[in-house]
């Protein structure tokens, strides 16, 4: 029998999927707001549907899952069954599908004013469309594979995102179908060659030249098409075992493939095509309610593509900065061992972490690198480092996440090439996905000694989204939290996962159970306690019932979420003394900071962890106290200012939806870290040492 839940239980959340919707729809919001240049509200369109592609995929696809393994279970925040939940969604997209092709139509009406055109073929100029017509017969017929469906040509298999031309067709009193696919190796968009700004997308040209593709039957209808499936492919132990598999790498590989031939979930029909539409979900078994007619473009990807060089039309430019409390000129192991040092992604940048990368690779004293990787971009500092460090005889140990979803071709051809350069790679644990951020650096002094730098960081170790998410990177001496470390990646190497810290938080070891214990520390002290917690989405029931419970004390919490929140804030005698904050702008908000208490006494940390069930059981996460006074409070002000935020920030209702901010001055948080960026009081520069003067001439090379 499923677990019930009474009406007490739910009265202060809500389902997950559907509070993501609602943050979506609060992107979209981006879009509309005239502060916003046209071309970064495209993009926020943009991200709007990219966004939705892979709830579709990943959270829709579990849910389809779930719907038919276990049809009866209750979500533990709305109490749904599966297929209610997903009849919830399905109905909830439709209206902002609707919003997106609105708002799409007006920037784009915007956009032409400075004329960047997207076009249809009737609006090209006659010398346009000679050059489509040339690059249509050279560049895109020989690449392409026309098929009808009959009796002789089954329905091919149409994968998972990918642009089709399809056609409903006559030939005297019979019907067919007809499908072409859009080839993947042309660009998505053709831009004119007299004037870059104007473009017609790829799909467009075909859809102009089905007539003559399929030119021995009249067309009734016609579209482009795509069909989303089910891409939440999940490691199975017993699978694993059938497959035969030696290694988990292999498994993946196998996995990845699987991954386009999953069951679709949904079908995108560009314009009005009621017929073509329901001869598409007969072939796909889909239900109507799983069809989506939009006007906007199905891939938006190509808002990334166009560059129109008018800067009116973009955020004004900015630079991450070299911290100014950081001195290029002293190696950064000497300055972690004079003060723990506290970067700010995207304002700060990543240099300074990586010069502590390069330094480390060839530093005669270093013996060791140890390092957990989720992320990384295509073309990585960081692994080029690693690489270096190994080449050098250094014992560099790398735990690879195969898992990390979407990147997990990325991450095995970065695993296979740290191996070849000498790394030791394992992966990540077939129970527990690795998302932490943790890296360990051990140098041996000349008497014999060990000393270690730790970084631990709220983000991945990617040079690209540092640029774009916002994120905290914290380099420390420190002893416990070293020790920690040594333990941390000696239970990783021996599948150790329930250990005890005695200073970081580890889940699934202790995280859930010391949250509980710091939220209970603040009970004690009633209407005098105080929480702020920073993460992208909250979901854990049982925090969720102690934060209400802290609530119910009188202790006044803060809660600062970018995406999903299943707690309500405000509800008579359950959340009243409650907040729910969401910030969204020109960067992802993506660090997690959880701060208990005020004053001398408040204890804040930094983490790879979410509230969310996965984060704090089926994961290994790291969260690290904060020990420098000077950087403590500075977080401490930094949530204040957050909190403060007046013109990116939304409020949470009791009612589930979202209202902008009213009075108080202006401020946008964001803004003020780009006018503000972090500082603190500047190094104290010891005399260089002959090790130093070394290591700055490999930093000149």
């Amino acid at each position: 029998m499923p677990q019930a839940y009474n009406k007490w239980e739910l009265s202060y959340t809500q389902n997950r999927e559907l509070s993501w919707l609602k943050f979506n729809a609060r992107v979209l919001e981006e879009a509309v707001d005239s502060s916003v240049p046209l071309m970064e509200r495209l993009r926020f369109v943009s991200i709007f549907t990219s966004n939705l592609d892979e709830f579709f995929m990943v959270r829709v696809g579990s849910l389809h899952d779930l719907s038919v393994m276990t049809p009866e279970a209750l979500d533990n925040k709305s109490g749904l069954t599966p297929k209610e939940q997903l009849d919830r969604i399905y109905d909830a997209v439709r209206p902002l599908i609707r919003q997106r092709d609105a708002i799409y139509a007006e920037v784009s009406s915007q956009l032409s004013k400075f004329g960047i055109c997207r076009l249809s073929y009737d609006k090209l100029k006659d010398k346009e469309k000679n050059f489509v017509r040339k690059y249509y017969k050279e560049q895109i017929r020989p690449l392409i594979s026309p098929q009808i469906i009959d009796r002789s040509h089954p329905f091919p298999h149409l994968k998972n995102k990918k642009l089709y031309a399809a056609a409903l067709l006559q030939s005297g009193e019979q019907q067919f179908l007809g499908i072409v696919d859009v080839p993947e190796s042309v660009p998505s968009i053709i831009h004119m060659p007299d004037n870059p700004d104007r473009f017609i997308g790829t799909e467009e040209i075909l859809i102009h030249y089905l007539k003559n593709i399929f030119k021995i039957y009249s067309i009734v209808e016609q579209s482009v098409i795509s069909v989303t499936r089910n891409a939440d492919i999940s490691f199975n132990d017993e699978k694993f075992e059938e497959d035969g598999d030696p290694d988990l790498l292999s498994h993946m590989v196998k996995l990845l493939k699987r991954r386009d031939r999953l069951n679709p979930v949904r079908l995108e029909v560009q314009g009005d095509a009621p017929l073509l539409s329901e001869i598409l979900t007969h072939f796909l078994k889909l239900q109507p309610h799983q069809v989506y007619s939009s006007t906007c473009p199905l891939n938006m990807g190509f808002a990334y593509s166009i560059a129109p060089e008018n800067p009116a039309l973009y955020y004004p430019p900015y630079t991450p900065s070299y911290p100014r409390y950081l001195t290029q000129e002293m190696p950064m192991w000497d300055q972690i061992q004079q003060r723990d040092i506290l970067l700010f992604y995207p304002y700060h940048s990543m240099q300074p972490f990586l010069n502590l990368l390069r330094e480390s690779a060839h530093d005669p004293r270093v013996v060791s690198i140890q390092i957990t990787i989720y992320r990384l971009a295509r073309n990585s500092s960081v692994a080029k480092y690693l690489q270096a460090a190994a080449e050098n005889g250094k014992s560099v140990t790398v735990l690879v996440e195969l898992r990390a979803r979407f990147d997990e071709e990325n991450n095995i051809e970065w695993a296979q090439e740290l191996e070849e350069a000498g790394c030791k790679i394992i992966y990540g644990s077939d129970l527990y996905k690795c998302h932490s951020k943790i890296c360990l650096i051990t140098r041996r002094d000349k008497n014999g000694r060990l000393s270690h730098v730790t970084q631990i960081g709220t983000g991945n170790y990617n040079e690209k989204t540092a640029a774009l998410y916002t994120d905290f990177c914290l380099m420390t001496a420190d002893k416990a939290i070293a020790d920690d470390a040594v333990n941390f990646f000696q239970n990783m190497l021996m599948g150790s996962f329930r250990e005890l810290y005695k200073t970081l938080l580890v889940a699934p070891a202790c995280m859930k159970s010391e949250l509980i214990r710091m939220i209970d520390g603040e009970i004690a002290k009633g209407s005098q306690g105080r929480i702020i917690i920073k993460v992208n989405s909250v979901t854990e029931r049982d925090l969720i019932d102690k934060l209400s419970e802290a609530s119910q004390a009188g202790v006044k919490i803060d809660l600062i979420v970018r995406g999903i929140c299943c707690i309500i804030p405000g509800i008579p005698g359950k959340t009243d003394n409650i907040t729910v904050t969401s910030i969204v702008g020109r960067f992802l908000e993506h660090a997690r900071v959880y701060a208990f208490g005020t004053g001398a006494t408040r204890l804040i940390y930094i983490s790879s962890a979410d509230i969310m069930t996965r984060n704090q059981t089926r994961r290994v996460e790291i969260a690290c106290p904060i020990k420098s006074p000077e950087i403590g409070q500075w977080l401490a002000d930094y949530l204040d200012i957050q909190l403060r935020d007046n013109l990116k920030a939304r409020k949470l209702l009791p009612s589930g939806e979202y209202t902008s901010v009213k009075g108080g001055p202006p401020v946008s948080s964001q803004q003020y870290f780009l006018d503000n960026p972090p500082e603190f009081t500047h190094t104290v520069v010891k005399k260089d040492g002959i090790i130093t003067r070394i290591l700055k001439l490999f930093r000149k090379r």
